[in-house]
């Protein structure tokens, strides 16, 4: 038995390396990315040239009335995305992406509407439905007008919310789409709100490019206010 010991001790060390390798490969074959810096709007695009609310800043609501925001400046590098007013316009990121898991905070003032959408095609609806009893397509965490959540988990208008979207793009093959794009998982507050729901096209309000291997991540900003921050999404490499 005493022989065997130092050949049992290579074969824990081996195993570990091996884990250790395993893992450093599993990270290097993601990338997470950050496409909103806290300072400015760099790096983001609005769908036309006039009319955008979008700015830099911090924001609460306004207690003279829950409807609307008021907005400070922040510390440099800190500051939240925001939109200040309904009928703005949309905003996308230059950057594009495929498969990703895109996780983010959202405020919603009273009676708010916005929308998250994935390549710029399909949208994880933002409302404030707090204390409906039955939500559908259009209530937050509703992929709009394809799917309701499977529960409302909504907190009350001007608390921070939490998603975390999974998403799996559509694939392509010379030029023609052989499959749809799949929302794998969507957790609002932590709660499971979709599983494997495929998408069989685009939803309202899209960029308009049409279905792609890649496309950008879009914030809705024509119906009303909204802030975001702690924007990641982590892509494959």
């Amino acid at each position: 038995m005493t022989r065997n010991r130092p050949h049992l001790a290579a074969s824990v060390m081996i195993v570990a390396s091996l884990t250790a390798l395993s893992n450093l490969c599993a990270a290097d074959a993601q990338r997470v990315c950050e496409p909103f810096n806290g300072k400015d709007l760099s790096g983001w695009k609005t769908v036309a040239p006039q009319g955008s609310q979008w700015v830099v800043g911090v924001a609460k609501i306004d207690p003279a009335n829950p409807a609307r925001l008021i907005v400070s400046g922040a510390e440099a590098g800190k500051g939240e995305f925001i939109n200040r007013e309904a009928h703005g316009v949309d905003i996308y990121s230059e950057q594009e992406f495929g498969d990703c898991t895109v996780s983010l905070e959202v405020m919603v003032p009273k009676g708010s509407n916005s929308g998250i959408y994935l390549m710029g095609n399909y949208e994880v609806q933002v409302l404030d439905s707090w204390g409906r009893e039955k939500v559908g397509p259009g209530d937050i965490g509703g992929l709009y007008g394809a799917a309701a959540p499977k529960l409302n988990a909504a907190k009350e208008p001007g608390q921070w919310q939490q998603f975390v979207i999974e998403f799996q793009a559509p694939r392509f093959q010379d030029g023609k789409k052989v499959a749809n794009a799949v929302f794998k998982k969507v957790l609002l507050n932590g709660q499971v709100i979709h599983e494997n729901v495929e998408m069989t096209g685009v939803t309202g309000g899209n960029l308009g490019r049409g279905e792609q291997p890649r496309g950008p991540l879009m914030f809705q900003g024509n119906h009303g206010a909204v802030v975001y921050r702690n924007i990641c999404i982590t892509v494959a490499k």
